[in-house]
């Protein structure tokens, strides 16, 4: 099997302050472990672009994307950095866009690296160049709604490569499996209308962001979201996966699968309150592959969520990787 890494060093430039979860330390513990677990030589890495704005334009609407480029901070030097003029708000450093997420002089670069990367592979993927990828990119997606990014997240990742999947490669039917702590929103939003596209999930509940579940949101057919209680554990998410995802995922039969790799919901992880370990990850990763197999020549491209406790998001990731790329 040929399994891709993309990333690029952009993705680490954007940062949102020292005190931060969602630091540039996240990509780099993700490097530190696949080299530590020697599985790096058995990896195809490869530089994400940038996306087009085009393809943003497929989930975002113009005003999500103008509110990122045109809100970047502008640096005191040309290609961004450390020093900021203080003219203005936009050149002090930090423009906020909610409590939680906030640009800097490389935002807008990183998100269309992390856009870029999950768009290039998916055309990898497709063209059979790869049998499947995964994106260690940030700023992560999956919260960013079509009309505003939110709780992290910028552009969404996920479905700006499913809707490319979908619109420029002519796939008729694609999945987004998402096990992040936290549900997608985002994802949930660009998709809620399009039978095309299956979402599956899990997520603590309650719990940022508050939807997902009844009554807080409207249940569709097309997403099967499993609400689970705080301090549940692998084998309880492992059975909901087996009574809920998988058959829903048989019955669409996807072309595609994408994923939300989110692994914050790692028992390390202080961000939220689940159990899930290491091998729990790389069982939910072998079960999508299946999937695949048999419904979309295995094509799969995953993309970084959440993950907050350095150790167990560089481990976690080692596990989901060596699955994709047939190492366990």
């Amino acid at each position: 099997m040929t399994t891709a890494i993309y990333t690029h060093p952009d993705c680490q430039r954007h940062e949102m302050g020292s005190w931060h979860p969602e630091s540039p330390a996240r990509l780099q513990a993700i490097e530190d472990q696949l080299i530590a677990s020697r599985i790096s030589s058995f990896l195809d890495y490869r530089q994400a672009p940038e996306a087009p704005e085009q393809a943003l334009a497929r989930v975002h609407t113009d005003a999500a994307i103008a509110l990122i480029r045109d809100n970047t901070p502008k640096s005191a030097g040309s290609n961004g950095g450390d020093h900021f003029a203080a003219d203005d708000e936009r050149q002090a450093g930090y423009y906020p866009i909610d409590g939680d997420t906030s640009l800097n002089a490389w935002s807008w670069r990183a998100a269309l690296r992390a856009a870029g990367a999950a768009v290039a592979a998916t055309d990898a993927v497709i063209a059979g160049e790869l049998d499947n990828a995964f994106c260690a990119i940030r700023p992560p997606g999956h919260h960013a709604r079509p009309s505003e990014p939110m709780g992290f997240c910028l552009f969404n990742n996920v479905a700006i490569a499913a809707r490319h999947a979908l619109e420029v490669h002519g796939l008729q039917r694609v999945a987004i499996a998402d096990f992040d702590v936290h549900h997608g929103n985002g994802t949930e939003e660009a998709f809620i209308d399009d039978p095309r596209v299956l979402m599956v999930s899990f997520f603590q509940h309650p719990f940022y962001p508050y939807t997902g579940a009844q009554p807080l949101s409207r249940i569709v057919p097309n997403s099967v979201n499993v609400p689970v209680p705080a301090h549940s554990r692998g084998d309880t998410v492992r059975q909901l996966i087996a009574e809920r995802w998988l058959p829903a995922l048989e019955a669409h039969r996807p072309e595609m699968i994408f994923i939300s790799a989110g692994f914050d919901a790692h028992r390390e992880d202080d961000i939220g309150q689940m159990g899930l370990v290491e091998a729990d990850y790389a069982w939910i990763t072998q079960q999508l592959m299946a999937v695949a197999d048999q419904h979309g020549q295995g094509r799969i491209v995953s993309c970084l969520e959440g993950g907050y406790n350095l150790s167990a998001l560089g481990r976690s990731v080692v596990a989901h990787v060596k699955a994709l790329a047939g190492l366990d």
